[in-house]
């Protein structure tokens, strides 16, 4: 039996929870701006797409609008380029931000699927029983990617829809961006005759 570097596998731990900041954005700040602004009519653009982005990586990974309009003002005082974004003006372009996952896997891929409920409500317990009102959730049906982790495909249902009726349309997003499932994963809610 091989013995464990403990010290190899701890940095890997680490590792996997660090998070590369890229702030090349703020060099084409300007220049980018510039191009947004060219023949926009109504007010001027402050603050460059990509700056954008950057916030929406932020907000999903880290902290809500509030919280990321506190982080750069920080860091605006370490980097005098870098122009803070009230929370509000945040909030309405993260929401126009148009995201596509990648097109073109091209290769063989092992699939994991599984999915995920979520309340949409933050009432407790009593008050439903008290009014006799059942709110529902929502479920988040994902593909990944086993060798690299990536996300293949996304689905929302309400609770109603069960984990089998989901595997087929997942499967289907990851071909149509050109991947060849060679072996699917899931629990044992994606195991049914259909499947």
């Amino acid at each position: 039996m091989q013995r464990r570097n403990w010290k190899e596998y701890n940095d890997k731990l680490v590792r996997r929870g660090e998070v590369y900041i890229s702030l090349d954005f703020l060099d084409s700040w300007d220049d980018e701006l510039a191009k947004m602004n060219e023949d926009k009519v109504g007010r001027p653009f402050v603050y460059p797409q990509t700056f954008i982005y950057f916030s929406a990586f932020i907000y999903i990974a880290f902290l809500p609008y509030r919280q990321i309009e506190g982080f750069f003002r920080k860091l605006s005082e370490f980097i005098p380029k870098l122009k803070s974004a009230d929370y509000s003006t945040l909030c309405k372009r993260l929401k126009k931000l148009d995201v596509n996952l990648p097109e073109n896997l091209g290769r063989d891929i092992v699939v994991a699927v599984d999915s995920s409920g979520m309340k949409v409500t933050n009432r407790g317990e009593w008050i439903g029983n008290k009014w006799k009102i059942r709110k529902g959730w929502i479920k988040v049906h994902i593909a990944v990617d086993v060798k690299t982790k990536k996300l293949l495909a996304l689905e929302v249902t309400d609770e109603r829809v069960s984990d089998g009726k989901m595997l087929k349309p997942l499967i289907e997003q990851v071909k149509e961006r050109g991947g060849r499932v060679s072996r699917v994963y899931g629990d044992g809610g994606y195991d049914s005759k259909e499947n």
